[in-house]
């Protein structure tokens, strides 16, 4: 007997130890970089876009000899550790996808011509770092002649902050660097923060080992314990020491700027050409309600020079949009309240007073009584903050109906930050040092922020589960805990709780991608790179759009492009040339079908490519924003802007493009800086996603009731929860201030 006992504890402690050392990486593998596919896109598929072009821009009548490129600028692979977290099978994932993979995505499967790769600095180890740019110089290696390639890859990261407040929130960024050699870039990306977890660590040992112990055995396992083998790699990454000589760090250390200002410093330093492209500043998942441009404006040393482009779409929503409306009021002395709804907004925690009162209704109690209770549910929701909705045990998806959403923007971003939008950023103006204003001047550009290393994802919609990043929302805690059980009472929440973000609303916000196109004088990379520091560059929202968007310029041949900025008194005029992409047949491209094998076509490309026809969409209208900057702090930013300020209708046979003027006769009148900028409205089609949340509405726009596009929930899995959206261009203002 005690023999037994004591086999029995030995079986216990090896299956312990065994438990621990797997959860510390010991029978995992490090992901390597991936295989790159040696065989570059056939020069006559190349050279056929750039013709193809041309004869659109000679039914426009476009004289500029630049060719419009499409690209990617924010990417993500498995070695970001969201994207690594969806990819595990607990999540629908298909597996690792690392930076060869969005390599011959890019090449093949989206025919991009120019792409970067973005994973976030805070996950990356020194290891992956060397990986990534050994990648990006064999992904350019394979792309030809240098002045002439079909494929430009860019070096780069995010910057991935996250505040607890609007004072110490700043938001995401992307870095971007022009060259890709050993001495020509950073020794390690900049992340935001010292440790991998801003809070709360959700992958802890005990965590990891019951992910491990719940995986099928044999190769089912293998991918949590790799995983954990990512963890420990990352986590094993000392923190760089204070310096302020970047160069004289440890190669192997994590160095972190904690504020755009110190990100700014730290990348002047290091010296190298370089763009910082902000991303998601409206997007409620993780920015705190009230957030705003104006403290990250008054801090900049130099906007024009140091932050000059913005991503103003991806396939995580729109920022576009500025709107009156907010999550929260704030009183005078700087408390904050519940604000009642509006027809164009339901607040969150006005629904939660709501979820409450019905449950209180539906247990018999009195009216006074559930009424009381709601008021308590919005006063824990409001002091709860960006966990509010924890304060309501076990809300189903459905009970927040469309809470805390943008009802009439386009596509629009989760949860939405007005305050964080292209439009309020450039209508402001600071003023805080009389003798040095301020303002932002954004080109705008779109890009996929993409978590499967598919760059130029939204050439297709399609795939729901596979091309867009919609499994986001099975990383919360509805895919493995049970839910709470309802009650007809909220809780406050402890100021050190730990609530999970709403990922399943979320994931119903979650399309495929944008691009980014520039207006480039060649293919090759410092054309692109001018272009991008020109701002004479777009966004669209998949589709390739082509767009111009010219001042007209007295006593000059040539026209003032996007992006441009210029002092003027007299009145401007204004022309837009615009044309629709190209519909797509179904399947590949023959030169992709011969480069790539079949089980890899299907596994980057879901066995679709772009994969052009000969007729294109119709461009619908032309939609023009006007925004006249602040001169006073007092200005309400609301009244600044005009959206749409005119409206520009296309043939209705305008397959061939639109071509439209306007002026401006009040500009000389008013005497202000005013800012323009142009979209682009294709013909509606099928888009994942498009209907977000699925109200059905009452006569007055109210929703009654969703139908969430869900992942853990009813919606099947080959459902991709199309419905009708017009697909759009949105150019790069031009600056017109006012003055001789």
């Amino acid at each position: 007997m005690r023999r037994l006992a004591i086999a029995l504890a030995l079986i216990l402690v090896t299956i312990l130890v065994v438990g621990v050392l797997a959860t510390q990486g010991w029978f995992g593998e490090t992901q390597d970089r991936g295989e790159i596919t040696t065989a570059a896109r056939d020069p006559g598929e190349v050279a056929l876009r750039g013709a193809r072009q041309d004869r659109a821009r000679a039914s426009l009548g476009v004289e500029a000899p630049k060719q419009i490129l499409f690209g990617d600028m924010h990417v993500h692979t498995t070695y970001s550790l969201d994207a690594f977290s969806v990819s595990l099978p607990m999540a629908g994932g298909e597996g690792s996808h690392p930076p060869g993979d969005a390599c011959d995505f890019a090449r093949f499967c989206s025919g991009l011509d120019f792409w970067s790769i973005n994973d976030h600095a805070e996950s990356l180890t020194p290891h992956q770092w060397t990986e990534t740019k050994v990648a990006v110089r064999q992904c350019n290696a394979v792309a030809g002649d240098a002045g002439d390639p079909d494929l430009v890859t860019f070096l780069g990261w995010e910057w991935t902050q996250i505040g607890t407040t609007p004072e110490n929130h700043y938001g995401h960024k992307n870095v971007v660097l022009l060259d890709t050699g050993e001495e020509e870039v950073p020794t390690r990306p900049i992340a935001s923060r010292r440790q991998l977890f801003p809070a709360i660590n959700p992958f802890s040992l005990p965590v990891r080992l019951g992910l491990i112990a719940a995986a099928p055995g044999g190769g089912g396992r293998q991918p949590y314990l790799d995983f954990a083998r990512y963890l420990e790699d990352r986590s094993a990454v000392p923190s760089c020491p204070d310096s302020p000589d970047p160069r004289s760090l440890p190669a192997d250390c994590a160095e972190s700027a904690a504020t755009p200002s110190e990100l700014f410093a730290r990348l002047d330093q290091w010296g190298f050409p370089r763009l910082v492209i902000p991303h998601g500043n409206t997007w409620g998942i993780y920015t705190p309600a009230l957030s705003s441009w104006d403290k990250q404006l008054r801090a900049h040393e130099d906007p024009d020079r140091d932050e000059f482009l913005i991503e103003v779409f991806s396939g995580h929503g729109n920022i576009e949009a500025y709107r009156s409306w907010r999550a929260f009021e704030e009183g005078p002395d700087g408390s904050l309240g519940c604000p009642e709804p509006s027809p164009s907004y339901l607040p969150a925690c006005w629904q939660a007073g709501e979820i409450i009162r019905k449950r209180c209704q539906g247990a018999g109690l009195e009216e006074a009584e559930c009424e009381s209770r709601a008021r308590e549910a919005r006063a824990h929701f409001v002091a709860a903050r960006e966990m509010g909705h924890g304060t309501v045990p076990g809300a189903r998806v459905e009970e927040w109906l469309d809470a805390g959403q943008c009802r009439d923007c386009y596509l629009p971003a989760f949860n939405y930050r007005p305050a964080g939008s292209v439009q309020y950023a450039l209508a402001l103006r600071d003023t805080s040092e009389p003798e040095r204003p301020k303002r932002f001047r954004f080109g705008m550009l779109a890009s996929s922020d993409v978590h499967s290393a598919r760059p130029g994802n939204g050439y297709k919609e399609f795939a729901r589960r596979r091309m867009s990043d919609v499994n986001l929302a099975a990383l919360g805690p509805g895919s493995f805990v049970p839910p709470a059980e309802p009650e007809a009472r909220s809780v406050p929440l402890a100021p050190d709780a730990s609530v999970s973000p709403e990922f399943e609303r979320f994931s119903s916000f979650l399309g495929l991608g944008g691009l980014v196109a520039v207006h480039s004088a060649g293919r090759d990379r410092r054309a692109i790179w001018q272009a991008l520091e020109r701002r004479e560059v777009y966004g669209t929202s998949g589709s390739r759009i082509l767009l111009w968007f010219d001042l007209q310029a007295e006593g000059r041949s040539d026209a003032v492009p996007m992006g441009s900025a210029v002092r003027r008194k007299d009145v401007p005029t204004f022309t837009v040339r615009a044309a629709g992409a190209f519909e797509q047949k179904p399947g590949c491209p023959a030169d992709v079908l011969g480069a790539l094998p079949g089980p890899r076509l299907e596994r980057l490309c879901v066995g679709e490519c772009y994969h052009p026809g000969d007729r294109r969409h119709r461009i619908d209208r032309i939609e023009v924003v006007r925004i006249r900057p602040r001169v006073e702090a007092t200005e309400d930013v609301a009244d600044l802007i005009e959206d749409p300020w005119q409206v520009l209708p296309c043939p209705a046979d305008s397959s061939a493009g639109c071509q439209v003027e306007f002026s401006d006769p009040s500009f000389a009148n008013a005497g202000r800086d005013t800012v323009y900028y142009v979209r682009a409205h294709q013909e509606a089609t099928p888009t994942v996603n498009a209907g977000n949340l699925r109200c059905r509405h009452d006569e007055q726009g109210r929703c009654l009731e969703v139908t969430p596009c869900s992942v853990t929930g009813d919606t099947p899995s080959e459902d991709d929860c199309l419905a009708s959206a017009e697909e759009r261009a949105w150019s790069s203002p031009i600056f017109v201030d006012f003055g001789a």
